[in-house]
């Protein structure tokens, strides 16, 4: 039966800090009335306004998806019937032009009853970000693996497995840092580095090592 190659077990790791790729907005329409015909009509004008708006960047705004409708009656603290209706329509967008990034959100907050929050800086889903910190990952266990060869005389032989620890993670900083022009009421965006990181175990066999004691 051949000899087993002895197995060095290392795990690698990789940060880097990147620029966002997107800009997520939260964006709510309401109405109340005690009408609840009213507050549909006025929902849907407000809806409908800011749906304009986001047209109107064209490939600036990358996705809207509508992320919650709600009509409900206000029954009040002491009553059986609803003292109003309140309705709520909200909007999540998506933007990967920063450049347009303050006006849109100064026109959606100029609406009637229209809520703006945001913005959540992010990375795509699959970008190229964390594929270069697996790979610097990957890169960072087989250099160690190769220092510990080193150590007792021996050399790296033979790739055995490598297992994802961590893949991609990217850091929850989505903070909003903007600043306001009084004069010209244009907001100035600082978007958030995005940190991803990696981690993995790398096993190889190596070379027999030279374990001998050098002589004096």
């Amino acid at each position: 039966m051949a000899e087993q190659l002895p197995v060095v077990v290392v795990r690698g790791e990789a940060v880097r800090e990147v620029p966002p790729e997107q800009a997520v907005l939260s964006v709510t329409a309401s109405a109340r009335d005690r009408d609840r015909d009213t507050v549909l009509t006025r929902l849907a004008e407000r809806s409908a306004s800011v749906r304009a708006v986001l047209e109107a960047y064209g490939e600036g705004i990358e996705k809207r998806e509508t992320s919650q409708v709600s009509i409900y009656p206000d029954m009040g603290r002491r009553s059986d019937t609803p003292v109003a209706y309140v309705g709520s329509a909200g909007t999540t967008v998506t933007v990967t032009d920063f450049a347009l990034l303050g006006e849109l959100m100064l026109r959606l907050a100029g609406l009637d009853q229209v809520a703006v929050a945001g913005p959540w800086w992010q990375l795509r889903a699959g970008s190229k970000a964390g594929a270069e910190v697996r790979a610097e990952a990957i890169a960072d266990a087989l250099q160690r693996a190769r220092e510990y060869a080193n150590a007792v005389g021996a050399r790296v032989h033979r790739l055995v497995e490598i297992a994802d620890e961590s893949s991609g993670g990217v850091g929850g900083r989505a903070f909003l840092t903007a600043a306001v022009s009084r004069d010209t009421a244009q907001l100035e965006f600082d978007p958030q580095m995005q940190t991803v990181q990696a981690s993995v175990i790398v096993r190889v066999t190596i070379t027999e090592p030279d374990l001998t004691t050098p002589a004096d």
